[in-house]
């Protein structure tokens, strides 16, 4: 697409924020909403609505090559990703689950699944290329040194010897030598075959006008019977119901035409950021040269201005401001040298009266805790908590109003940088940099002359200010630093242990959109009809992408969102938890800290080893931030019995794996996942305590299994032909997950059976055996794992919301959780 196309679509989005920025900064306070429904109705609106505006600010600034126009974009996308977060947040708060359905909302502003579907930033990859290959380097070397091949390597090279490698083609080329044999020789004895079919019989006679008549009949029943098959076969490709055909010499797809496109895009836009950079340096070199003298000269001149007009309005020379409060740009403000001297005679007053107002706020902070323990019982409402990217995504949109809204960009065919705004920018600050020195002249100056007409008062004023210097020096050498417990090594050397201890391991590249399902179209109809949905596999990849890729990929999103350490991922055998931790690494790039408890067998054994590996994993975690930290079968680590049999001392990381938790902070992009089959296995208390979120994986619906087999038939190598049975097929494996189903794809699809798929079709009826000798999940299976999920934090808070929401229905309480509280008082006043 053109630079005007992309552009519409930034101006679009800017129009879609505006009408949000209306809603979320009010002119008045909003009044606390009563009604649940409402409330969430409200929030899940607002997030379906941020979401259409992300993806096209998140495509606008993947593809428009202008750098400073991506700089602002880069600004509101950040603070559209954060608000997301922000209000998944909300709605998980308010409804106590965390899968959410948005059914009618599509239907009302007629969207359909795909629009909501949440995008990634391709950015998060693409800005840390040049890193991730020299680690990724790094990484396979330091494999191959063990003898473990790397991830580029693909499957393991098989060496032969000279003599081998002779015996092995001797072999394939005799083979084909007789099989050509065996051809030739077959076709001589069919020729030998009909010549004395044809001595016996003799040859026989057939009138020439009857023997072109029939051969016209038959060629041209021929051609209609393919013409007929050809026209049924482009129809039904054009419906979609049958693949296109895979031809010899492919021409490119328009899709294929589009990525081409972007990334001609992509490297302009690397192009012209090295000349934005390089703009940079030589605008503000010319300033520096052509306007600082000027400025400089003018700068000192005001500011002696301004000494002789205060000493003629109030009798003394006037302070010197302060670096902090803005130095010599106060003075250029407009006001009176009288009103200047009152201001910072103003400010010691001040610091007096803020003193006393102090003491008066905590005992008016007493008075108000007595009065909110008893307002505490009375439900007001639901109200929306204050958000930390609102005021981020007003100030890009307001930069895109008053910069870019109205610009003629005409001549800017190429959209390269523009000269004037750069200017403006390095103007000002070649006016603060050259203020600051003119500053530190003008001080000196204003000393001497205080010194020249009262040396006391000057010496007083120097001996207080160097006591105050004294007393800041001192409080600044109270903060404490944390012990390092490998202060000598390097961070290179400390990456390379752990990769040779088995702790950092190579990742596979697994997409997050290989994790197929399609999307659950009756949640919100089962909610209302009281009974809790299942979540579909695409509200399973909503879910990892909000809680873990999203904030791992930007460290502005993840400091100032909602904080999410870790998550539990956890479901029946075969659902894709370990493919999930894959995809997360892969999408964001992130290191892999395998601390499973088969894994650190033998590993860094004591007290002390266990120190040493909870220190190794934060500092190289922090260094090559992002960060993953797997641990696998993580019930076992909260188990009441570990049996005498299991060697791996699971219990090894429970106690110190929480502590190593609550030193991750806003600024430590880290994340822990553990993944479980069974998880009701272990205690509620410190697996809720350790881990805060739960992300339980279901098994295929129908949808997400008919989206399984129709795309990795193919991607196997398999034909779906029109006689292939698939609607059969994928009820027949009702209860499969689709580990189940890729396992009997990959043992059906051989490089034979490929092969034989011109002569003999495949059929959905070679799917079955090897499905039926899988034992399926069962019903009372999922049971299990939706009782457990019920005993968790939020499954609690959700059970009791439920029964609140019935109670209501049935009239005989208010409303559910906080608000029936609420409605019990208003019955007694």
């Amino acid at each position: 697409m053109s630079h005007a196309t992309y552009n519409k679509q930034w101006a679009e989005a800017q129009a879609q924020l505006k009408d949000l920025m209306y809603y979320e900064l009010p002119l008045e306070p909003p009044k606390p909403e009563q009604d649940i429904k409402v409330a969430f109705q409200l929030l899940a609106t607002m997030f379906v609505k941020y979401i259409q505006v992300f993806s096209k600010i998140e495509r606008c600034y993947d593809q428009i090559v202008h750098p400073q126009k991506r700089r602002i974009l880069r600004h509101v996308l950040d603070g559209t990703i954060g608000r997301i977060l922000e209000l998944k947040g909300e709605m998980v708060n308010l409804e106590f689950s965390e899968f959410h359905y948005y059914d009618d909302i599509l239907s009302d502003y007629k969207l359909t699944p795909y629009d909501i579907e949440l995008t990634i930033p391709k950015y998060y990859l693409l800005e840390r290329k040049k890193a991730l290959t020299e680690r990724e380097n790094l990484l396979n070397s330091i494999l191959r040194e063990m003898g473990v091949i790397g991830r580029d390597d693909g499957k393991e090279k098989v060496q032969l010897s000279f003599e081998d490698a002779i015996q092995c083609i001797q072999k394939t080329e005799r083979a084909r030598q007789g099989r050509l044999r065996a051809k030739f020789m077959k076709e001589i004895r069919q020729q030998e075959e009909r010549e004395k079919r044809a001595e016996t019989k003799g040859v026989p006679t057939i009138d020439p006008a009857l023997a072109a008549t029939k051969i016209k009949k038959i060629w041209k029943g021929y051609l209609q019977r393919k013409r007929t098959v050809i026209e049924r076969e482009t129809e039904l490709i054009f419906l979609g119901m049958n693949p296109p055909p895979e031809s010899a010499n492919p021409k490119p797809t328009p899709e294929e035409i589009a990525n081409q496109t972007m990334e001609t895009r992509r490297e302009i836009q690397e192009v012209y950021e090295q000349e934005y950079q390089q703009a940079l340096i030589t605008i503000k070199d010319r300033i520096h040269e052509n306007e600082g003298p000027n400025l400089k000269e003018r700068m000192q001149n005001q500011i002696r201005q301004w000494f002789i007009e205060c000493r003629d309005a109030t009798g003394k020379f006037p302070e010197y401001p302060e670096e902090d409060d803005g130095g010599s740009a106060m003075i250029f403000k407009e006001k009176d040298p009288a009103e200047l001297e009152a201001e910072l005679k103003a400010e010691d007053e001040d610091k007096d009266q803020k003193k006393k107002e102090k003491t008066k706020d905590k005992k008016g902070k007493k008075e108000k805790g007595k009065k909110s323990k008893d307002d505490k019982e009375e439900y007001e409402g639901w109200k929306m908590s204050p958000s930390q990217f609102v005021p981020v995504i007003n100030e890009g949109s307001e930069k895109y109003k008053n910069v870019w809204a109205a610009r003629d960009e005409s001549e800017n065919f190429m959209q390269k940088h523009d000269t004037e705004l750069i200017k403006e920018e390095k103007r000002m600050e070649v006016e603060n940099e050259i203020r600051v020195q003119v500053d530190e002249l003008m001080r000196e100056e204003l000393k001497n002359l205080k010194l020249a007409v009262d040396r006391e008062k000057a010496k007083k004023k120097a001996k207080k200010s160097g006591k105050k210097k004294g007393k800041g020096s001192s409080k600044k050498g109270k903060k404490k630093k944390e012990k390092d417990l490998t202060p000598d090594r390097s961070i290179d050397s400390l990456y390379k242990e752990m990769v040779k201890q088995g702790i950092i391991i190579p990742a596979p590249h697994v997409p997050l959109s290989d994790f197929l399902g399609d999307y659950g179209y009756l949640g919100t109809i089962l909610r209302q009809a009281g009974c809790e949905p299942m979540p579909s596999l695409s509200d399973i990849r909503r879910v990892i992408t909000l809680y873990a890729i999203l904030p791992l990929g930007s460290s502005f999103v993840h400091e100032n969102a909602p904080l999410i350490k870790s998550l539990l991922l956890t479901g029946p055998r075969g659902t894709g938890k370990k493919m999930l931790v894959h995809a997360i690494c892969t999408e964001t790039g992130a290191n892999l800290f395998d601390l499973s408890a088969s894994n650190l067998v033998g590993k860094y054994g004591g007290k002390e080893g266990l120190k040493m590996l909870i220190h190794l994993t934060m500092k190289v975690g922090r260094a090559f931030q992002p960060s993953v930290i797997y641990i696998g079968e993580c019930e076992r680590m909260f188990k009441k019995k570990v049996p005498k049999t299991d060697l791996t001392n699971p219990k090894r990381l429970a106690k110190e794996l929480p502590k190593m938790m609550k030193t991750v902070k806003g600024e430590d992009r880290i994340l822990l996942i553990g993944t479980s089959r069974c998880p009701y296995e272990a205690e509620m208390k410190p697996l809720s305590n350790l881990y805060q979120k739960f992300i339980l994986i279901p098994r295929p619906d129908y949808a997400s299994r008919y989206r399984i087999w129709q795309k990795m038939i193919p991607a196997n190598g398999g034909q779906v032909s029109s006689s292939f049975d698939m609607t059969s097929l994928v009820k027949l494996s009702d209860g499969y997950t689709p580990g189940h189903i890729i396992s009997v794809i990959q043992t059906i699809l051989t490089e034979r059976r490929i092969k034989q798929q011109t002569k003999k079709p495949l059929l959905a009826m070679e799917f079955l055996t090897p499905l039926a000798r899988i034992d399926p999940i069962y019903k009372e299976e999922e049971e299990v794992f939706k009782e457990w999920y019920m005993k968790s934090p939020l499954g609690k808070k959700r059970a009791k919301a439920a029964q609140g929401e019935t109670e209501e229905d049935s009239g005989k309480g208010g409303k559910g959780g906080k608000g029936g509280k609420g409605g019990k008082k208003g019955k007694k006043k």
